[in-house]
């Protein structure tokens, strides 16, 4: 969530719905100093793999709803901003070998029978953990458009 406000932050001060990629780096490496400019340039990196912004041109665009994003009070982002984030689909992998108590192997080798046994290869991966995350009745809802996103990537 602190990308989001951290990404946020620099609309709603300025009160602007689209920003130069100058101005955004501006409020945050020189007004903010929350980073340096490569930082910042990471920062818009991540919120664009994360479909949170858009560039177009030098231009940049949130993809989300500013309202619905409060900065809280002497916010500074943290260094988790910058950290590449866990694909949604190891994500997956993981939470089913918490709530299931197996290993990984044995989750991943699951899967993998998933798509050869049961669909002839026809399905990717991305399909096939949310799958098995709902036989064994792990949420999977939250990241279904990051897993829409990752398949529209490969395509």
């Amino acid at each position: 969530m602190s990308v989001r406000i951290a990404v946020a932050a620099p609309f709603k001060h300025m009160r602007k719905d689209r920003l130069q990629k100058s101005e955004f780096v501006f409020y945050i490496a020189i007004d903010r100093k929350w980073m340096n400019k490569e930082q910042v340039n990471q920062l818009l990196e991540r919120a664009k793999a994360e479909g949170l912004i858009e560039v177009d041109g030098g231009a940049i665009r949130p993809l989300f709803n500013l309202a619905d994003v409060s900065i809280p009070l002497g916010f500074k982002p943290t260094s988790d901003v910058l950290a590449t984030a866990e694909s949604p689909y190891e994500e997956l992998i993981g939470r089913i070998v918490a709530a299931t108590g197996k290993p990984p192997q044995e989750v991943v080798a699951e899967l993998h029978r998933i798509v050869a046994d049961n669909f002839d290869g026809n399905i990717r991966v991305e399909a096939a953990v949310v799958i098995l995350a709902k036989m064994y009745g792990v949420a999977f809802d939250d990241k279904l458009p990051a897993l829409e996103r990752s398949v529209a990537k490969k395509r």
